[in-house]
């Protein structure tokens, strides 16, 4: 790579890739754009096999926001096709409503029993309202649902979160068990942002469209250390934090997930779009496509998750495990790297040591642009 650019951009996500493409087509920089993958997209990324189906390799991502802007952003490369994501959860037998809502209160109790805990829900929080599991363990004054939070806390999390961290749920931060909702409503959906939507065309596409600019070079299957430091001017780094220091501080703490890919015929997929299984088997969930894609045919492909402690070489970084002594570490590892400020700017999943939904690492990617690297563009040029 003899030519030189402005930017070295590490890790072609949606936060290196967004980076990239406001550099290049917002200010005029040149960008190198690189990653060990064979692909662009992150985790994001989709792709045929061998039967022509449209699947996600790193299992399924379904694109969800609560911002014009970020959607708006996004869809100059896609065109958007509406989809509502629900999900499903093995719970006795049966397969209810995540989030836990109304009906699945009904399926799952007599038929006495779930009309006052729905009464006693509605009259509480309101009809509509989402309060968390940690709001309804809180209501010490109601056995009725401190029953209710202890069960949907059994059923469809404790175990879950066992299988999904490697940990019991109680030796999670208190803030994770405050996310988890009860929707006192009868609306199925998982999200319940403004936007939600798939890109038509993929993916795949997405990201083709959003580095289509000749001031940008993407070079795939390419780690960092195969970039000579005369090839660039200035660094966005969106790898893992502590890989950038050598872990010289140690080896920050993720969850990686094995996937099993498989076909079926149709009549052997999936209601929805996920089922949960929190209870059993060793895996978490199983996606059926179709729904993610609306592609139709004879058969479906599938996807099932068996999350797994993350070996450094042996298989990839996924979700951070956040504790008092990870972000204790992150933070000397984030103190190192203010020493480079102005030289090298660290954003995105792995480099915030934080996860960030698709719209999220978006919305990162812009801020930065807009907040520091636009400034110190203008600094350079005057």
């Amino acid at each position: 790579m003899s030519r030189r650019y402005d930017w070295l951009i590490v890790g072609a996500g949606f936060t290196g890739a967004a980076v990239a493409e406001r550099l290049a087509r917002g200010l005029d920089q040149t960008v190198l754009l690189i990653d060990r993958r064979d692909h662009v997209g992150g985790n994001a990324h989709d792709r045929r096999d061998e039967g022509g189906r449209l699947i996600h390799p790193y299992g399924p991502h379904v694109f969800h926001t609560n911002s014009a802007r970020i959607f708006d952003y996004l869809g100059q490369f896609t065109a958007w096709r509406p989809y509502f994501h629900r999900v499903r959860g093995h719970v006795d037998g049966r397969l209810v409503p995540v989030p836990f809502n109304l009906d699945s209160i009904r399926l799952l109790f007599p038929e006495r029993m779930a009309e006052r805990l729905s009464d006693t829900l509605v009259q509480r929080f309101g009809f509509g309202a989402r309060p968390s599991i940690h709001d309804l363990r809180q209501a010490t004054d109601d056995a009725d649902l401190r029953f209710l939070a202890d069960y949907v806390f059994d059923k469809l999390f404790a175990n879950y979160t066992a299988k999904q961290w490697g940990v019991a749920a109680d030796a999670l931060d208190a803030s994770v068990l405050a996310r988890v909702p009860v929707a006192i409503s009868r609306d199925d959906r998982y999200f319940v942002d403004r936007y939600q939507a798939m890109p038509r065309e993929g993916y795949g596409a997405l990201f083709d469209r959003l580095l289509d600019h000749p001031n940008i070079h993407v070079s795939l299957n390419t780690g960092m250390d195969q970039v000579g430091a005369q090839t660039w001017d200035r660094m966005v780094y969106c790898g893992a934090l502590d890989d950038y220091f050598g872990r010289s501080a140690g080896a920050l703490p993720y969850r990686s997930v094995r996937f099993e890919h498989q076909i079926v015929d149709v009549e052997h997929g999936l209601p929805v779009g996920t089922v949960n299984y929190p209870n059993e088997f060793d895996f978490t969930r199983i996606t059926d496509f179709r729904h993610l894609t609306g592609e139709r045919g004879a058969t479906t492909a599938t996807v099932t998750e068996y999350p797994v402690a993350h070996e450094m070489g042996v298989n990839a970084p996924y979700y951070p495990v956040l504790s008092e002594a990870s972000r204790g570490l992150a933070a000397q590892y984030r103190a190192m790297a203010a020493t480079l400020a102005g030289k090298v700017w660290f954003a995105g999943r792995l480099a915030d040591f934080q996860y960030y939904n698709m719209d999220q690492a978006v919305g990162r990617a812009l801020s930065l642009v807009e907040k520091s690297l636009a400034p110190a563009v203008a600094r350079m040029a005057a």
